[in-house]
């Protein structure tokens, strides 16, 4: 019979310290023993949890962003995201939060529509994601110092054919849309 909690695959950490420290994200390195008796090291990308929003118009349109994204040299087309805070507890109230500091509008209404783990074999990541309804201009954003970022609408068929045809190349967004597609 076999072990289906996993106990027999879990590795035991014997040591860990953070390697590298920089806004966003810490490398953290640890120590451990395989089920086997190995002992090795095993390096991963550790960020705070993150909540990203698909942000439907009172018209059905969805609220986007273009962001510079330094690592890939290029403006991607997404979903608003951003990470929790320490003293956020309330994940529905982060991502209203998330929501008008990068797009500048304002909802009354989310939902939860899943939590993933986008990269769990490199990286601590959650994503959790959220669907905000009839979302109107309010304001201005709130953007952070190291953000660049442009608003538009568009639409959910618009988005999938982007997925689609390669023009939409942001994971957290591929995600969100696809889920709320297939489930939703």
């Amino acid at each position: 019979m076999t072990d289906d909690s996993g106990a027999d695959l879990a590795w035991e950490t014997l040591y860990g310290e953070t390697a590298y420290m920089c806004p966003g994200f810490d490398i953290q390195r640890e120590q451990v023993r395989l089920p086997d008796g190995t002992e090795t090291d095993f390096d991963y990308l550790s960020e705070s949890a993150s909540v990203v929003v698909l942000p439907f118009t009172a018209d059905g349109e969805v609220v986007v962003i273009e962001e510079w994204r330094q690592a890939v040299k290029r403006v991607n087309r997404g979903l608003p995201a951003g990470g929790v805070e320490g003293e956020d507890v309330d994940l529905e109230a982060t991502a209203v939060r998330e929501l008008e500091e990068e797009t500048g509008y304002t909802t009354d209404s989310v939902e939860h529509l899943t939590t993933v783990e986008p990269a769990n074999g490199i990286s601590d990541a959650v994503f959790h994601y959220f669907v905000a309804r009839d979302c109107e201009p309010a304001g201005e954003q709130s953007l952070d110092f190291n953000e660049s970022i442009r608003v538009e609408t568009t639409t959910l068929d618009a988005l999938r054919e982007g997925i689609r045809d390669g023009d939409v190349r942001d994971g957290r967004t591929a995600m969100g849309v696809l889920y709320y597609d297939a489930f939703a």
